[in-house]
């Protein structure tokens, strides 16, 4: 996917989420202490680095609150940014500018810190061929949000859900059979534009499947280093290796290093932290 989506996706997430916040009497407090008409400029800060993503989102929020603030986005998504650099200013009416702020933030911290995480990941990719690629392991409702910050961070999506692809896992493989058995199954239902990835977690069963063939990409799940060498020296280019399971930062350039196609990693979207990022007027 792209790293920019039409606003008109992203907005049924953004009204949701503003609606969850302002239901059902609004911004009771804004309304008591801030006079009807009074205008402000606040600006919307980094206060760590990192690599920003939600700075779309986050504008979307502010504008759905009152179309008529002006909004300017500094730093766009994908960029990096420093402790102290502004990331979008915001002019209008004070109290739209406070009642879309925590929404905004909201969105804009969680994602910050997914493509922060991403590119840490990335980075210790550098030199090889390997790429980093995110899971289904997101937060319900907010999987293409999430998804686009691993964009944002120089990662790369894997599957968006279950009807992208045919991914056999192990336990498809158990009830199914064996690894003869799904994959010859696989290969008759599925369409042309469909791609199989079959889940292995020994290197017998990685002969099996590429002895039966059909998959497109392997997984090669919960596999030592030295594992994972003797596999793609097995696999010896014949179809795409992925691999998953205990990827940890510390790991990824050693992973990286065994020649892998792709690495993928459930903690860039269930494990990264909110980064700090904070809106001053």
């Amino acid at each position: 996917m792209t790293a920019t989506l039409p606003d008109f996706i992203l907005e049924p997430l953004v009204r949701a989420a503003l609606t969850e916040d302002l239901s059902p009497m609004g911004d009771v407090t804004t309304r008591a202490v801030i006079p009807a008409g009074t205008r402000y400029a606040a600006r919307l800060n980094a206060r760590e680095a990192g690599v920003v993503s939600g700075m779309q989102i986050a504008a979307i929020a502010f504008r759905l609150v009152d179309p008529g603030l002006k909004v300017e986005t500094l730093v766009a998504d994908g960029q990096p940014c420093a402790p102290g650099q502004t990331l979008m200013t915001i002019e209008g009416d004070a109290g739209s500018i406070l009642m879309g702020e925590r929404v905004a933030l909201n969105f804009a911290g969680r994602l910050t810190g997914i493509a922060t995480m991403t590119a840490a990941f990335v980075a210790q990719t550098k030199g090889t061929k390997t790429r980093v690629t995110c899971t289904r392991k997101t937060t319900p409702g907010l999987r293409v949000v999430e998804k686009m910050a691993v964009a944002h961070g120089g990662g790369s999506n894997h599957r968006f859900g279950l009807s992208d692809a045919i991914l056999i896992k192990d336990n498809h493989v158990a009830a199914a059979g064996g690894i003869r058995a799904v994959l010859e199954a696989a290969r008759a239902a599925r369409s042309h534009m469909m791609r199989i990835e079959l889940e292995v977690d020994s290197l017998a069963q990685l002969e099996e499947a590429l002895e039966v063939g059909g998959a497109d990409v392997i997984l090669l799940d919960n596999m030592d280093t030295p594992t994972l060498h003797k596999a793609v020296a097995l696999n010896a280019g014949r179809v795409v290796l992925e691999a998953s399971g205990n990827m940890r930062l510390e790991r990824i350039a050693e992973v990286a290093a065994t020649g892998v196609d792709y690495i993928s990693s459930g903690a860039l979207t269930h494990s990264a932290r909110t980064l700090d990022l904070g809106l001053d007027f």
